[in-house]
C-alpha cells in the first residue's frame, strides 16, 4: 500500500499551499506519525512566510526536516504533535512530540520523537519547542532567588520565559508589552504586568523577546548598574541601532545572546537536545501554559492562515493547527 499524506509548503514569499507527499515505508528504526496538533510559531514562522531570512542566515535557520530552502519552495515548521502508528513496541501507540513541519503523517528516526507525559494534553504539547526555547534562555541568564527581572515582549517566546521564572522563588517579576491586551494572558500566568513606559527599573536581569528596537533599547534602559539583557529576538534581515554610547559602559552592562537549540557546554555540561525537551514536556503539566495558545484552524485552512498571522490581521501567540481525517490512500 503506498501511503500519502499532505504537507504545507511556501510556494514563494507570502504564498502558501498544500501538497501531496508520498511516504516512504519506515525502517526498524523509524517511526509513523499521524499529526493531531501543530504549532505556528509566529515569530520565526511569519519571518520565513514573507521572505524575511537573510542569505547569510539560510543554512543557520534550517529547521531539522527542512525540504527545499530559502526563500521558498520550503517545507517548514518544527511544533508538531502526533500519534505513533507504527514502528518500535514501545513506542507504537504514544503520543509524541517531533520538530517536524506542518505535515498530516511523516517518517522520521525514532530518536527524532519524545514521548508526552500522560498528563500534558497533546493540545498543549505543541509549545514544547517554545518551552524548550525559554529552559535555554533561563540557563544562559542563570537567575538568583530575589533577582528583580523584567520580560520584555509578551509574545510566544516571552510569555512561556515568565511563565517559567514565575516558578522561580523570591523574585520580583513583570511583563512588559505596547499591548495592553496581553495584560490579560499576563495574569492568566500569574505574571505582573505594565506597558513600557510604566515598567519598573533598576532591574537585574531583563530578558528581551520583543523582536523591535524599541523594545531592547528599553531593555537596556530598565537595568540596574551591572546588570544583564539576555536577547532572545531574532530580527532577521532588519539591521538594530542602540544607544551603547550613553550610560551602557559608565553602569557596567550586559547584552548577551541567548542561541535557540544551543547552550554553552559551561553553562550546562551534558544536558543534551533530548534533556531540554523532555524537561520541557514536564514543565507543561501547567495548565496556566494553555494562555500561549490564543487560536485553533483545521490544516486545510493553513494556506489563507499564514497571511493573516504574518500581518497582524490575526493577532496571535501560538496558532495552533489541527489535523483531521486519515491522510492515507
Amino acid at each position: 500500500m503506498h501511503r500519502f499524506a499532505r504537507a504545507f509548503w511556501l510556494r514563494s514569499p507570502g504564498h502558501g499551499e498544500l501538497r501531496e507527499v508520498t511516504l516512504p515505508e519506515p525502517a526498524p528504526d523509524e517511526v509513523l506519525v499521524r499529526a493531531l496538533y501543530s504549532g505556528v510559531s509566529r515569530g520565526t514562522e511569519t519571518l520565513v512566510f514573507r521572505g524575511g531570512v537573510p542569505r547569510s542566515q539560510h543554512t543557520a535557520m534550517r529547521a531539522p526536516f527542512q525540504e527545499g530552502d530559502f526563500p521558498g519552495p520550503v517545507k517548514y515548521g518544527y511544533l508538531s504533535v502526533g500519534v505513533v502508528e507504527q514502528g518500535p513496541a514501545a513506542l507504537t501507540g504514544r503520543t509524541v512530540f517531533c520538530l517536524y513541519p506542518h505535515q498530516s503523517r511523516y517518517v522520521v528516526p525514532a530518536s527524532a520523537v519524545t514521548v508526552v507525559p500522560e498528563r500534558v494534553p497533546a493540545e498543549r504539547a505543541v509549545l514544547a519547542g517554545t518551552v524548550e526555547t525559554a529552559v535555554n534562555a533561563l540557563w544562559d541568564a542563570a537567575p538568583l532567588i530575589g533577582d528583580r527581572i523584567t520580560v520584555v515582549g509578551g509574545g510566544m517566546v516571552g510569555c512561556a520565559v515568565a511563565a517559567l521564572l514565575a516558578r522561580f522563588p523570591g523574585v520580583q517579576l513583570q511583563l512588559v508589552d505596547a499591548d495592553p491586551a496581553r495584560e490579560e494572558t499576563a495574569r492568566a500566568l500569574g505574571v505582573d504586568f505594565a506597558s513600557p513606559a510604566d515598567a519598573l527599573g533598576d532591574r537585574d536581569l531583563v530578558v528581551h523577546a520583543s523582536a523591535t528596537e524599541a523594545g531592547l533599547t528599553r531593555s537596556l534602559a530598565l537595568l540596574a548598574p551591572e546588570g544583564t539583557v539576555v536577547e532572545l529576538s531574532w530580527y532577521g534581515d532588519r539591521t538594530v541601532t542602540l544607544p551603547l554610547g550613553e550610560a551602557f559602559h559608565s553602569r557596567r552592562l550586559t547584552l548577551r545572546a541567548s542561541q535557540v537549540g544551543t547552550v554553552s557546554p559551561a553553562a550546562r555540561p551534558g544536558r543534551a537536545y533530548a534533556d531540554r525537551m523532555a524537561l520541557a514536556l514536564d514543565l507543561l503539566t501547567d495548565p496556566a501554559l494553555d494562555a500561549l495558545v490564543t487560536g485553533e484552524s483545521p490544516f486545510e485552512e493553513l494556506p489563507s492562515v499564514l497571511p493573516k498571522l504574518a500581518s497582524g490581521e490575526m493577532p496571535a501567540l501560538c496558532h495552533r493547527i489541527r489535523y483531521t481525517g486519515t491522510g492515507l490512500t
